[in-house]
């Protein structure tokens, strides 16, 4: 997010693109957000407090790519982004209480992304320090000798410990430059991986053991909780135990374990707070579920439960400072993108005071016969390309004839005109009726090396049924 070469708004919609069909307006608007943000970061150090994020409300049908727009946006970005939903707030027991754990969950993300990323650098000097603790196992460093001259007991000259030995006709002067030799010899041989499979004992680390805390409800918030927890863990004695196991797994239980020591956890957590504030992005589905038609009038039953989120959601999207176990979070500059259908309701029906804190509002196309062509078709991620490489992984060759995917797009319309209009989703179902015969045949009556061809006839003789058949169609997705 920080970085000089960080795309232009023109090249964030190109990337989206290569990923989501249409929706042009709302690609525009998410790319001058994300740009924005870096264009925030670079201004005068007096004037980036001052600038706030035009939070994004999308407004558009289920499966026109709200979501996929926003997921898109983040890995652009390479930022902390969560995605929730505003309707769980309203279920029995959250009545708005636990809002900001969205907020606790983009810090967690961030932490966990920055964690992953240091110990992927420090990984060759973690994986020396696993090399030398399985080489210890093998051959254990034999301790210079006593100052009155006594030494361990001969080995025996040029033999190894294993009996092998040693390379060279020179005879080593002392115990201990023998096992430095041999030490050297083994260390090569699990470079060369000859010693896979031979059996070691090591010392695993258990970690602290979790610590319950009883308390009343509503006596100390989530944070507060989590990090009395984490303080009370660190207290507890670490233990560790001994397992027997292979060299090729002694290697990757001992990886993760010793990179994480090698990381500077204090340094990651303030980054971690820094991009959260900086970069993160909230992603707050089926907002329109909290809105109601009786927002500016007074009432019983749900309609207070709504209002209820709308109000607490407001103090975070305006910003506000979130306790979380890592440290305090500032949400003026976290960016919002806000969606819903909005079939029942309107976005006029939220609180004014929420409804301005989303200025930017974009309306999503419902998809048309010709979007789904293009969707089977163009995008990175088609789903006709994730069951040709599903089938490539069993040596079939899978190809779609044009008019197939044109005969596929003419029945996901027509089932979404006729049943329930669910967007893009259709086409997971439509292409798993077409192909799960041919999955399940793979590979023992289809065998490896087939070629497979979708032609249009095929499409029209097991998918025309899903259309004449509304009422099998109902209950199909």
């Amino acid at each position: 997010m920080l970085d000089d070469t960080f795309l232009t708004p023109a090249q964030i919609v190109a990337e989206l693109d290569k990923y989501i069909i249409g929706q042009h307006e709302a690609k525009r608007h998410v790319a001058i957000a994300l740009r924005n943000r870096w264009r925030r970061l670079h201004a005068p150090a007096d004037m980036q407090k001052e600038i706030v994020p035009n939070n994004i409300l999308m407004i558009g049908a289920t499966g026109v790519g709200k979501t996929e727009i926003a997921r898109r946006l983040a890995i652009l970005a390479d930022a902390p982004f969560v995605k929730v939903e505003a309707s769980k707030f309203t279920e029995v027991g959250y009545v708005g209480r636990d809002v900001e754990s969205m907020v606790r969950d983009l810090a967690e993300q961030a932490v966990s992304r920055l964690r992953q990323r240091r110990q992927e650098e420090v990984k060759a000097q973690a994986a020396q320090a696993v090399e030398d603790i399985i080489l210890d196992a093998l051959i254990p460093p034999m301790k210079a000798p006593a100052k009155d001259g006594g030494s361990s007991p001969s080995l025996g000259f040029g033999i190894g410990i294993s009996g092998e030995r040693i390379a060279g006709d020179a005879v080593p002067g002392s115990d201990q430059e023998l096992n430095e030799r041999t030490r050297e010899r083994f260390r090569q041989k699990i470079r060369n991986g000859e010693l896979e499979d031979r059996r070691i004992e090591i010392n695993v680390s258990q970690g602290a053991p979790s610590v319950g805390i009883m308390g009343a409800p509503g006596m100390m918030d989530e944070a507060t909780m989590s990090g009395l927890q984490d303080m009370l863990g660190s207290m507890m004695p670490k233990k560790s135990r001994k397992r027997k196991v292979t060299v090729a797994e002694a290697r990757k239980v001992l990886l993760d374990e010793e990179a994480a020591k090698l990381v500077d956890m204090d340094e990651i957590k303030e980054e971690a707070i820094r991009q959260t504030e900086n970069a993160g992005i909230i992603f707050i589905d089926e907002i329109d579920k909290v809105a109601t038609a009786s927002s500016g009038k007074s009432g019983g039953g749900p309609d207070v439960s709504r209002q209820g989120v709308q109000r607490d959601l407001l103090p975070i999207v305006e910003g506000s400072a979130v306790n979380t176990k890592y440290g305090i979070v500032n949400t003026d500059h976290i960016l919002f993108i806000a969606a819903g259908a909005f079939h029942v309701s309107k976005p006029s029906d939220l609180i004014p005071e929420l409804q301005g804190r989303f200025p930017i509002r974009v309306e999503l196309q419902s998809l048309t016969k010709d979007d789904f062509y293009r969707i089977l078709k163009d995008p990175k991620n088609a789903l006709t390309k994730q069951y040709q490489a599903l089938l490539a992984s069993e040596d079939v060759q899978l190809t779609f004839e044009d008019e197939a995917l044109l005969k596929l797009a003419d029945i996901a319309a027509e089932v979404n005109s006729e049943v329930e209009n669910i967007g893009a989703r259709r086409l997971h179902t439509v292409m798993s009726r077409l192909l799960n015969d041919l999955l399940f045949d793979v590979p023992d009556k289809i065998a490896a090396g087939a070629q497979l061809t979708i032609t249009p006839q095929l499409v029209e003789e097991r998918l025309r049924d899903m259309v004449k058949n509304r009422d099998m169609s109902q209950y199909i997705l």
